[in-house]
């Protein structure tokens, strides 16, 4: 076998690979409208309820109708999970691993499918969206091939011991609630499941209620791939209705979330709780966001650090849980390296990402973007919006609005009159914060990057550990004695030195937090999957 080596990107200056993702977007647009069913033990199964996604860039345009399941039908989810991981548990790692690398070969034929998809439902960027499908399918082949290596090296970890034949080995756990992100709905999907089913477990999957179709269309992907019948469940639905119930089942052995740090934390609390019948006490792996921080030290390379700022705030429209939304600068170069970042932020352009001269495009939904506009209203308050700041026009075949309608659309999303044609928020900066101010502490999820003056690196580093969160952070200085004390002090997961804080590849920088940040599960590293297993030791006497 081949060795894992990440998915190359797109270059869309290549006229064939333009015009080839221009085709896949025809060919997926004619196909929106559609309704995707449940899966339950292998069955397709229809609701009278469903829930309506819409594309965030053209709110009329509906992507498509997903099912939306009952209590009794989560139950029978779970209990198709449980009997399927009587046999799929008992299915060789070889078998397993071959079928992540069937349908990682398969999502690389029609990557720019999946990528129109993403485009539409998520509103990414065709650079972004790219990016997503080559995870997904990093993520496929990373995984398959620790689980092969965690299998073979089971057998070798021991002391020998004479007369005695020892073999540690990892076997599954059983039944796991696996629960992504409308963010990353591809690959964060891609990757927390088929981690769980490639260790041999059987997943109850339950969607983002903002991105089902996509989930939808991988599921149908594993299938084709030859995933057996029961191995997983599709059940979407509201996380009020269905979650808490898939989390709290007593043949729930593990659950996998990615979101905020609020329904992480209940999910948390709930997963602690034994239920009458249950033999086990239930992993919560969760990866609950950020408040993600670049430094920028008196001596540091500002044209690349100002770079990287933009970058990492306003890629996807911000709402990257690893999106850089603190600017914390030496106060020698902060004028400076302000004044580049603001040059940059209004040279981008904010639009239907169809149109390949916008750089982002929209948030997710008309409650982001209600939520991100309260932001700037604060923001307003805790410091002096330098740009942005406002709803975003959008133009596309034609036009969406003029300046009245961007005015509308904030109206509408504070619950007054108007009509919101695409949730577009053009990228906001706001200097001269305090660390105490809130947009410097909690996580918006949205374009608004704030900037805080430090007198010294020490100082930056307080300030950038002055949250409740730690995912990833940035530094960008040339002194060997800074960069020693950030790998020292400063307290994120992931930790960037002269780079931006964005990006992680699968098997080159493993991916998770420290304390709010969740549990620091470290996605595409080589520890990942023993969060999907049990080691079990045989010792047999000679």
């Amino acid at each position: 076998m081949m060795p894992y080596r990440p998915e190359p990107f797109t270059d869309f200056r290549d006229p064939r690979e333009e015009a080839a993702l221009q085709a896949a977007i025809a060919q997926v647009t004619a196909q929106l409208g559609g309704t995707c069913p449940l899966l339950i033990g292998g069955k397709p199964i229809g609701t009278e309820r469903h829930i309506v996604s819409i594309n965030p860039s053209q709110t009329e345009q509906v992507i498509g109708r997903a099912a939306k399941a009952d209590l009794a039908q989560a139950e029978s989810a779970v209990q198709a999970a449980h009997e399927a991981f009587r046999t799929w548990s008992r299915t060789g790692v070889e078998t397993r691993a071959e079928l992540l690398f069937k349908a990682a070969a398969m999502l690389r034929r029609r990557k720019h499918e999946f990528s129109a998809w993403l485009m539409l439902e998520a509103g990414k960027s065709r650079g972004e969206a790219d990016a997503e499908t080559a995870e997904a399918i990093d993520f496929m082949e990373y995984y398959g091939r620790q689980m092969l290596a965690l299998a073979e090296r089971g057998g070798r970890e021991l002391i020998p011991l004479q007369g005695e034949r020892n073999r540690l080995e990892y076997i599954p756990l059983g039944v796991g609630v696996v629960i992504p992100p409308w963010n990353f709905p591809l690959a964060i999907l891609a990757g927390m499941t088929t981690a769980a089913l490639v260790a041999g477990n059987t997943v109850v999957l339950k969607p983002s209620s903002a991105t089902p179709v996509i989930a939808w269309r991988f599921v149908q992907l594993l299938l084709e791939a030859g995933l057996p019948d029961g191995v997983l469940s599709f059940v979407s639905g509201s996380g009020a209705e269905i979650g808490d119930y898939l989390v709290q089942h007593k043949l729930t052995r593990f659950v996998s979330f990615t979101g905020s740090r609020e329904v992480g934390v209940r999910m948390n609390e709930l997963a602690a709780q034994t239920a009458p019948g249950q033999k086990w006490l239930k992993r919560f792996i969760g990866e609950l966001g950020g408040k993600d921080a670049i430094v920028v030290d008196a001596d540091a390379d500002l044209e690349q650090a100002a770079q990287a700022i933009v970058v990492s705030a306003f890629g996807y429209s911000g709402q990257k849980c690893s999106a850089c939304s603190r600017a914390i600068v030496h106060r020698d170069v902060y004028d400076e390296v302000l004044e580049r970042c603001i040059a940059l932020t209004e040279a981008l352009k904010v639009g239907d990402v169809r149109d390949a001269a916008n750089y982002t495009g929209p948030v997710i939904d008309r409650s982001a973007y209600a939520k991100i506009l309260e932001y700037i209203g604060i923001a307003q308050r805790e410091g002096r919006i330098v740009t942005g700041g406002e709803p975003a026009e959008a133009a596309f075949d034609g036009g969406s609005g003029s300046a009245a309608d961007a005015t509308a659309s904030a109206s509408a999303a504070s619950g007054r009159s108007g009509d919101v044609r695409g949730y577009f928020i053009r990228p906001t900066i706001v200097e001269g914060v305090r660390p105490e101010a809130r947009i410097m502490r909690e996580e918006i999820f949205g374009p608004v990057l704030a900037f805080a003056r430090a007198d010294d690196f020490r100082q930056a580093l307080d300030i950038a550990n002055d949250t409740d969160y730690g995912l990833t952070g940035s530094v960008f200085t040339r002194s060997r004695a800074h960069i020693d004390l950030a790998k020292a002090d400063f307290h994120a997961g992931n930790l960037y030195v002269n780079r931006k804080c964005t990006g992680a590849i699968v098997g080159v920088h493993p991916f998770g937090g420290f304390n709010m940040s969740g549990t620091d599960s470290k996605a595409g590293g080589p520890d990942y999957l023993l969060l999907f297993t049990q080691p079990k030791l045989t010792s047999e006497l000679l």
